[in-house]
């Protein structure tokens, strides 16, 4: 199973890396300034950045898999972009 989340913003350079480099503290990471993938415990994590905006696409076995990336992406990018007002990538099946 896929989602893509996508997040309009002219900072995704700079909350990829921070993704990144957050999750880099417990799972395997790859990233430079416009792209990255991250292992995460439910299946990979794979971000672009543009000057526009921020997608990320994760797959999972499950439902249940889904929801725990999104949501762990969800809650670090509202601490990393809390002067967005960010509440949640705009998900949707891939």
């Amino acid at each position: 199973m896929k989602e893509t989340g996508v997040f309009e913003t002219s900072n995704a350079s700079k909350y990829l890396q921070q993704l990144c480099k957050h999750f880099a503290h417990k799972v395997e990471v790859e990233y430079d300034e416009t792209s990255g993938r991250a292992e995460l415990f439910s299946g990979p994590a794979i971000m672009s950045a543009t000057p526009e905006r921020l997608t990320v696409t994760i797959t999972a076995e499950d439902e249940d898999g889904l929801e725990k990336a999104r949501g762990a992406i969800d809650r670090h990018l509202e601490k990393f972009a809390f002067r967005e007002d960010f509440k949640t990538m705009s998900w949707t099946a891939a």
